[in-house]
């Protein structure tokens, strides 16, 4: 069992998003103990993140550094996303987070909980679904670790576009997290022990309950107004941080 009631976040895309954005999520890192005991980042948190293994990104020190204070006082699980999934074992090592690059499975009080960043699962069209199976493929990860990293993060400055969109489009998103939402119902249908289902990816909160007692999630995007998420056993809330 994880805690018995989680803080849910994801969409940061710090590095791309402006400043203010990673002010107040500095701000809500330390306002976590008052919300809950334990903390899901599920995913995105950074617009790209690759730790290599002598090198972190320079970008996400300060969130970094914030993530390993507060993992000292609760639990913290993280769910790599399309845009930060690739780590060789610098959250679990070095600052003692839980991290899983796909999918993560833990318990809430007695509600078992299934968190996944959701990319791969609302992409109708084969181009994305190409850039995700690309992204995700070991051989991609192994390539890019021999640059040198300052090459490395301009390179991906450049093409961090084709990871994901930064921006709103509500007919685009309301299609998106139709279709997450569906996939939702299914894994629910698919494994009777999961009670709730939490994604993030499409930016667009969500709250529902396709069948009686469990729910889906999304927090929405944290740089879209500082949305996240709180859930127990028996129920969750969409907040927004002030």
């Amino acid at each position: 069992m994880l805690g018995h009631t989680l803080v849910v976040v994801s969409d940061a895309h710090l590095g791309v998003a402006p400043s203010p954005v990673e002010e107040a999520l500095l701000d809500f890192l330390d306002a976590v103990p008052q919300l809950g005991d334990c903390l899901l980042v599920n995913g995105d948190l950074f617009d790209f993140w690759f730790s290599y293994s002598r090198v972190i990104p320079r970008r996400g020190f300060h969130v970094a550094a914030a993530l390993g204070r507060l993992r000292r006082r609760m639990p913290i699980v993280m769910v790599g996303g399309n845009h930060d999934r690739w780590d060789t074992h610098f959250w679990q090592q070095d600052l003692g987070l839980r991290f899983e690059p796909l999918r993560a499975t833990f318990e809430i009080g007695h509600r078992s909980v299934a968190a996944i960043h959701g990319d791969g699962v609302a992409e109708p069209r084969w181009q994305a679904r190409l850039i995700h199976g690309i992204i995700q493929h070991p051989v991609t990860a192994a390539i890019y670790r021999v640059l040198h990293p300052d090459l490395g993060l301009r390179l991906v400055d450049s093409l961090s576009p084709l990871l994901g969109d930064h921006t709103i489009d509500d007919a685009k998103l309301a299609r998106a997290a139709a279709r997450q939402l569906e996939w939702a119902k299914q894994l629910l249908a698919d494994e009777e022990s999961v009670g709730l289902v939490i994604m993030g990816h499409t930016h667009r909160a969500v709250l529902t309950e396709p069948m009686a007692g469990r729910q889906y999630l999304n927090p929405g995007a944290w740089f879209d107004g500082f949305r996240y998420a709180v859930a127990t056993e028996s129920d969750a809330r969409l907040c927004r941080f002030r």
